[in-house]
């Protein structure tokens, strides 16, 4: 049986209220600028939606985003892409959190079996019991930020795994973790971690982009995006919307195009795909 990606972070109607959010307009001021009635526009933020694709384009238009990609959604279509092949394997567990899904990441070098984990979501216990069959533990923790979702099972995974060193955008001396940023690089277990300070979603947010260290030349990389770009949208800008979008910007053009994106909520895409589908990339 071909495997199913998990759904999208976000629908149309999640799309249209952070955009709202990022331009300051209310529905009211939506609808005099499209001439879309502002109750259709708050049922579809309900997720009641019957947009015709002119619709869909006039509200893309108004709001700045990338009117392929908003018709896509609109219709129940984005696309997600063949994703290219990598110098080591890629494991997701995506578990049931509130009304959606979290993502946590293990990565194995095939070649040592060892391991690195990216966030820990939010229970130890559903964590340790999704942990890929016949993977070793790892060898170092990865955190995008402190969010509960993401780092919650942070304690668990440690008391299970020892020692364990782990890094994050902000240190947390009761679980060990040490404060990394912009540029930062480390080398483990036979991967190259980049860092990259990325705000925006919350003050303190940290993005990895991982490649073999010893891979060979062109290899593709995977950029573990945390709560900063989803496929199809970007995470809730809680800190700082402005701040949120340019770091999108930067990382996405300091990467290359066949960067695998795993982000923290929804399946797998890369920066390719989202550059040219992306609603908030338009």
């Amino acid at each position: 049986m071909p495997f199913a990606p998990p759904p999208l972070e976000d629908e149309l109607g999640d799309i249209l209220d952070k955009a709202m959010r990022h331009a300051g307009l209310t529905e009211d001021q939506l609808a005099a600028t499209t001439g879309i009635d502002a109750g259709r526009i708050k049922d579809a933020e309900d997720y009641r939606y019957d947009f015709t694709c002119t619709e869909l384009q006039k509200l893309a238009i108004a709001l700045g985003l990338n009117e392929v990609g908003v018709c896509a959604l609109g219709e129940g279509k984005y696309p997600l892409p063949a994703l290219p092949p990598l110098p080591f394997a890629l494991h997701t567990i995506a578990l049931p959190y509130g009304i959606g899904r979290v993502n946590a990441f293990v990565l194995e070098n095939v070649a040592t079996r060892a391991t690195l984990l990216v966030d820990t979501v939010d229970c130890p216990e559903r964590l340790l019991a999704a942990w890929p069959a016949g993977i070793a533990w790892p060898e170092l923790v990865l955190l995008t930020h402190w969010d509960h979702d993401h780092a919650g099972g942070l304690p668990g995974v440690l008391r299970r795994c020892g020692g364990l060193p782990v890094v994050a955008p902000a240190a947390r001396p009761l679980v060990g973790a040490v404060a990394v940023g912009e540029g930062d690089e480390r080398v483990a277990g036979g991967f190259r971690i980049r860092v990259l300070r990325t705000p925006g979603h919350a003050a303190e947010h940290n993005a990895y982009y991982v490649t073999a260290a010893a891979g060979p030349a062109g290899a593709a990389g995977v950029l573990f995006s945390g709560d900063l770009i989803f496929a199809g949208s970007l995470g809730g800008a809680f800190y700082c919307c402005h701040t949120l979008r340019h770091e999108v910007r930067r990382v996405m053009d300091a990467l290359p195009p066949e960067t695998v994106i795993a982000p923290g909520h929804g399946p797998l895409t890369t920066i390719a795909n989202e550059r040219r589908f992306n609603p908030f990339l338009g």
